[in-house]
Formats: structure tokens, C-alpha cells, sequence
């Protein structure tokens, strides 16, 4: 059996979890969330806690088992807590400022970049080098923060660009130089 998929999913308080069939709605102080899950699943909301079963141990079954409660889990904490995911900037005059809600990066192109946040997700800048996508969707905040990376990966010589906080990025030696190359 699924060491993840049979894992209870304990509800905060505050939080709500309704099934309709195969829809899961989540709400919570933060927001709602609604995804369909597989039909074949069966999902019990009993004090507190939420539970995932599956039918048989059919490999598709036993595939779906695990994926199903942490997208389920996912939900419960992103209404509770939400998510948040960190970048760093790292350039001269590479920096990033908010200008209407919308991101606005300046990552040494002959423009500058912008990126509208969709519904359910906000960036905020804590100075010009570190910004955080914020949201209460693992999925999209993850998206939406890979999207923002995308703009301009860090690259290897000098790690100039854009990466999450706390990532390391490889560098590369770089050229060898002129040594002992007379001739």
C-alpha cells in the first residue's frame, strides 16, 4: 500500500472540505480551491480528517493513490497557510519593483520585462535583488515563479540572473587564458 496515500490529512480549524462526486472544494481563511480528482478514488471527510482509498491494487490504482491525497493535502495547507516561493536576483542594475500590481523586471534586455500576476497570485518585492510569488495554489505559485526565472536564468561564468533563493547555480571555470601560449 501507499505510504503517502494512506496518510490521514488532518483539517485545521477553519478550513472546510466539501465533496461533490468527484470535485473537491477546499475553503479556508485564505481562499478556495476546487479540483477534480479520479472517479475510481474513493475520498471520506469524517472529524477532521480526510482519507484516500483506492479500489483495487491495480498499478494504475496504486498511481493514483499517492498523487490524489497530496493534491488534496496541498489544497487543505494552501487555504490555511498559502505558499510562497523566494527568488533572487543577482546582476549589476538587474533589480525588480512592482509598478500596478504587475512585476517589473529590469535583467539587462533594451526593455524591461513584465509579468501580470493571474488570479490568485501576487509578487512581493522586499527590496530590488529578492522577490516572492505568493498564493494559495502550490501548482500555480510554482508556474508562475519558474516563469519568473525563465525571464533569465542565472548563467554559469558568473551566476549573473535570476534563481530561487538558496539555489546553487554550477559555475564553470571559464577560458584558460593565454598561458604558455607563445609561440
Amino acid at each position: 500500500m501507499s505510504r503517502i496515500g494512506r496518510r490521514p490529512i488532518a483539517i485545521p480549524p477553519g478550513v472546510e472540505v466539501r465533496l461533490d462526486g468527484n470535485e473537491v472544494t477546499v475553503s479556508g481563511p485564505r481562499g478556495t480551491l476546487a479540483r477534480r480528482v479520479p472517479g475510481e478514488m474513493r475520498i471520506r471527510v469524517a472529524e477532521g480528517i480526510v482519507t484516500v482509498e483506492r479500489p483495487t491494487e491495480a498499478k494504475p490504482h496504486r498511481e493514483l493513490h499517492g498523487l490524489t491525497r497530496t493534491l488534496i493535502a496541498n489544497m487543505v495547507e494552501g487555504v490555511a497557510s498559502g505558499y510562497r516561493k523566494a527568488l533572487e536576483i543577482s546582476g549589476v542594475g538587474y533589480r525588480a519593483q512592482l509598478v500596478g500590481g504587475r512585476l517589473q523586471l529590469s535583467l539587462g534586455y533594451s526593455h524591461p520585462v513584465e509579468i501580470a500576476p493571474p488570479a490568485g497570485i501576487s509578487f512581493e518585492v522586499e527590496n530590488p535583488t529578492h522577490l516572492a510569488v505568493v498564493g494559495i495554489d502550490k501548482e500555480l505559485v510554482g508556474e508562475i515563479a519558474a516563469r519568473v526565472r525563465a525571464s533569465r536564468k542565472p548563467e554559469p561564468y558568473k551566476g549573473k540572473g535570476v534563481r530561487y533563493a538558496g539555489e546553487q547555480i554550477r559555475r564553470k571555470a571559464g577560458k584558460a587564458g593565454k598561458i604558455g601560449a607563445k609561440k
